[in-house]
């Protein structure tokens, strides 16, 4: 059985019938920056046409475009960030953002890291982690490029974020993971099942860790852009069941998370977090979370 059978055939052991998915360029308004500057009509005179992403509040497709989305003075200006589309949802589950404390793990290259500071409006404080020192020079031109005042930049791993000594309200846990065929045409070429259950380790160290830095009534929002249950709703059950957490319901594109997977049930939490199989966008899994208060 080739590679690509083989991961079919546990996507359709999960529900979903494989089909070639159309991910589509996105861009996300930078709203502190372009304020009332009516980005999608500037682009239009530039040629590149948007269409509005409906579970975005400021998110656009590029349908059409004579000029390359980044290399206009818009962009340059951080008026806009070039930015997947289901990946702009984690940052936005968080109930309250502005003049808090957030931890953002694995954050390199930064484009959530800006979301957060535009939807914080440059308030509060983020920490924002990464072990790659290439990826955190991209990070720092992309956090210049837009303007952003709140950000302290740490080359660390997240499996070490107690050493910052320090809680937080807000923890974004975008962890490292297997991605998906959406958008790399050689996934499945590239993965097997091994490298899914060592990512799924890593990311269940990442999420005791940040734990112990949950300051109380703190949120916690967890996402990969995989599609395996072992790095998604299989840690989320390890996590309520381990870690004393609780999925809290958000609303958000995709559908309920799996509570069965290859015939192992898991808590009916696990529900609560949301699932998105790559079609337009690539494919994507996000679970809110909140510590249990005795």
């Amino acid at each position: 059985m080739s590679s690509k059978q083989f991961f079919l055939d546990r996507y359709a052991k999960l529900g979903w019938e494989f089909k070639e998915p159309k991910p589509k360029l996105s861009i996300r308004i930078n709203q502190i920056n372009a304020k009332a500057k009516r980005i999608p009509d500037r682009l239009h005179g530039l040629g590149v046409e948007l269409e509005k992403i409906p579970f975005l509040q400021t998110g656009y497709w590029v349908v059409r475009s004579k000029a390359s989305a980044g290399a206009t003075a818009e962009y340059l200006l951080g008026m806009y960030s070039i930015q997947e589309s289901a990946a702009q949802i984690p940052a936005t589950l968080f109930t309250a953002l502005h003049g808090k404390m957030v931890l953002d793990t694995s954050a390199a290259p930064g484009g959530k890291t800006v979301q957060l500071a535009d939807l914080m409006e440059n308030t509060g404080l983020i920490t924002a982690l990464d072990v790659n020192k290439e990826r955190l020079a991209v990070m720092a031109n992309h956090l210049e490029r837009c303007h952003i005042s709140n950000t302290l930049v740490y080359n660390l791993d997240a499996r070490q974020a107690t050493k910052l000594n320090q809680h937080f309200d807000r923890l974004l846990l975008d962890v490292p993971c297997s991605g998906n065929f959406a958008t790399d045409s050689e996934w499945f070429n590239r993965r097997t099942l091994a490298d899914v259950e060592r990512n799924s380790k890593v990311q269940k160290e990442i999420l005791a860790e940040a734990v112990k830095c949950l300051a109380p009534n703190g949120e916690i929002v967890y996402s990969t852009c995989s599609l395996e249950p072992e790095e998604d709703e299989l840690n989320i059950d390890w996590a309520i069941k381990n870690l004393g957490l609780q999925t809290q319901k958000v609303d958000c594109l995709g559908v309920n998370g799996l509570t069965e997977v290859f015939g192992k049930k898991l808590d009916p939490q696990v529900a609560s977090s949301r699932r998105i199989w790559p079609e337009e966008t690539q494919g994507f899994f996000v679970c809110k979370l909140k510590k249990v208060v005795a």
